[in-house]
């Protein structure tokens, strides 16, 4: 440990980017991860667009290498409890919980999740489907090793007969880990905008009308139901509508933040484009105030899902009542060149794309000089120049940490901040 050695907080894209371009230079990385797997948001994603491939298919690959990379140390189910400057130095605190189960001694098998007699909702799955009390969050999970979720065991003991290797132990204590680093990446991701603050649209109480995110665990062949159903009855949806720039786009504070979170689009159209493909007899309507199709091949993208029958209507959705069968009764405002209209539409379904918030205000408080902007994204020297410098010497910032961006803008982005940091400690 010591001044060219980095730490990278986060373990999404762009941590395990950051740090495998960091230990690929023969640079000492320490990566740090919240929960009890590294992948982020992308590894929960179904498709990416434009190209429509495999997330995990990409990701995955990445995941393993950083995990068996010789000079990278992954520091999974671990957060930061404290940042000191000495010199030169950053001397950190981690706090790595208790998984109480050995991680030397697990290996996966699933024995131990299979027999908990315990059900909890699941966060990979957006609290669709269950997990155990005892658990491995994904089937590509790095490190794959189960942990105990103390709040919800029963301290029935089933766990820890059944276990073949006996990894489970119930007597483990949570470490404290000092590192002394001389540069630091924060690639600590987002949250999505909060639904239940949306009155209008049902403020999180319709069944029927949900985020983003569980859509997105919906279109995934091996998903919590492996199928596309709407969560009140199980039935499977004839009529769904997206509604873009929930929680994005809005002077009034009530209803969200003034900026664009960037790739609401192009997710949405990603997902109906998904929808008409798995579900075929379906009506998929997005009501949209522009759409924003910047990036290479999604002007494209977007022509393509009219081809396939999504059909887009300019105007802003004001209210969403649901009625006794579940269906939902949308009231928009359509625009049609100089003219609008007041319409209202039926569907059984209704698909939230929300916004982008930050997630690191913990951070602010472990690193107070950090400047961050007025929605709570970490503030660049430079945005156009020099994307990844903060104002404190030594602390560099990687993908949506610094602002809503998509993969490839946040992969591109990680790589710069690990050129800067390796240059950095270089010159310590």
């Amino acid at each position: 440990m010591g001044a060219k050695d980095v730490l990278v907080i986060g373990g999404g894209i762009a941590g395990v980017q950051a740090a495998l371009d960091l230990a690929d230079q023969g640079i000492k990385v320490y990566l740090v991860e919240k929960g009890p797997s590294i992948g982020g948001r992308m590894i929960q994603l179904q498709k990416v667009f434009p190209t429509m491939d495999c997330p995990s298919c990409i990701f995955t690959p990445k995941m393993v290498a950083a995990s068996n990379h010789p000079d990278i140390t992954l520091l999974a189910y671990s957060e930061v409890s404290e940042i000191k400057r000495e010199g030169n130095l950053f001397l950190v605190t981690l706090y790595k919980k208790a998984r109480y189960v050995d991680e030397d001694r697990c290996v996966g098998c699933g024995i131990c999740e299979n027999n908990c007699p315990v059900d909890v909702p699941s966060e990979y799955d957006n609290g669709l489907g269950a997990r155990k009390a005892i658990y491995i969050p994904f089937a590509q999970a790095v490190p794959k090793v189960a942990t105990v979720d103390l709040d919800h065991c029963v301290l029935c003991g089933v766990c820890e007969r059944v276990c073949p290797a006996k990894a489970v132990n119930f007597a483990q204590k949570p470490e404290t880990i000092n590192l002394e680093v001389g540069a630091i990446i924060v690639a600590t991701g987002f949250n999505l905008y909060d639904p239940s603050k949306l009155e209008q649209y049902g403020g999180g109480k319709f069944a029927n009308v949900i985020p983003s995110l569980t859509m997105e665990r919906l279109l995934i062949p091996n998903g919590p139901y492996g199928a596309v159903v709407r969560p009140s009855d199980g039935k499977i949806p004839r009529r769904v509508a997206y509604l873009l720039c929930v929680g994005s786009r809005s002077r009034n504070p009530i209803n969200g933040y003034p900026y664009c979170s960037r790739v609401c689009c192009m997710y949405t159209i990603r997902q109906a484009q998904s929808t008409i493909l798995n579900l075929r007899k379906v009506e998929v309507d997005v009501y949209y105030m522009d759409i924003r199709a910047y990036g290479k091949g999604f002007e494209e993208f977007y022509r393509r899902a009219e081809g396939v029958g999504v059909r887009f209507w300019k105007g802003r959705v004001g209210r969403i009542t649901e009625q006794e069968n579940g269906n939902l009764l949308l009231r928009a405002e359509i625009i049609d060149g100089s003219d609008s209209r007041i319409v209202e539409q039926e569907y059984e379904m209704v698909v939230l794309a929300l916004g982008i918030r930050p997630q690191h205000r913990a951070l602010a408080k472990l690193l107070p000089e950090l400047e961050l902007d007025d929605y709570g994204f970490v503030k660049t020297a430079a945005p156009k120049l020099d994307p990844t410098t903060t104002n404190v010497p030594g602390v560099f910032v990687a993908g949506v940490a610094e602002g809503p961006k998509d993969i490839v803008d946040t992969v591109m982005q990680a790589s710069a901040a690990a050129m800067r940091a390796s240059a950095y400690i270089t010159n310590l």
